[in-house]
């Protein structure tokens, strides 16, 4: 399994009390902080000198993709066939825990399926915005699509431009480098491109 958190059972002893602040899920005993339930140990840093420890059950630590849903990615590889990415988000909510996703190349686009490449939809490292259309597990990948006009590419760096600048979408299969005009074809999302003429 690819959970980052470390499951722990009730009254087990996670961490001394100098080293944690006890959150939800745990309680002090003799300058220890111990698990009051089965769960997940989550430990959460948020500025503070300390990080916070707590424990939740299974369901709650673990947000799953579900179909039908809206997930950002970030694509890892790309071949001719389909595009493999990570999932980083339900919704707005982030990830603990990185789950595969492949976008096929019948799934890119709506129209015109047939002339779809995959290499001038997606490129590694593009941040994308896609729908959960089956289930996969922590072994296998969910199957994706961005065949809609508000799925696609919201981010990407440019590859023969500046690599650190954020193209911009100049129409629904072409973005530019702001910096040296060079174009390079993805598969663009709506959102990014309100300033479009549609």
């Amino acid at each position: 399994s690819n959970m980052s958190a470390k499951v722990c059972i009730p009254g087990e002893k996670l961490c001394s009390a100098e080293d944690c602040i006890p959150g939800p899920g745990v309680y002090l005993r003799h300058g220890h902080i111990h698990s009051s339930l089965a769960g997940y140990v989550i430990r959460k840093t948020e500025g503070k000198e300390l990080p916070m420890i707590s424990v939740v059950r299974g369901t709650e630590s673990q947000l799953l993709p579900d179909v039908g849903a809206i997930v950002t990615c970030k694509v890892t590889s790309i071949n001719p066939r389909f595009a493999k990415v990570h999932i980083l988000k339900v919704g707005s909510t982030s990830l603990k825990d990185h789950f595969r996703g492949t976008i096929r190349k019948e799934d890119v686009r709506a129209t015109e399926k047939d002339k779809v490449e995959i290499y001038k939809s997606f490129r590694p490292g593009d941040i994308v915005l896609a729908k959960v259309m089956s289930l996969g597990n922590v072994e296998s990948s969910y199957l994706l699509t961005t065949a809609e006009n508000e799925l696609g590419v919201v981010v990407a760096h440019s590859e023969s431009g500046d690599p650190g600048a954020v193209m911009v979408p100049i129409s629904w299969s072409e973005m530019q480098c702001p910096l040296t005009y060079a174009k390079e074809f993805r598969k663009v999302a709506r959102v990014q491109a309100k300033h479009l003429e549609a």
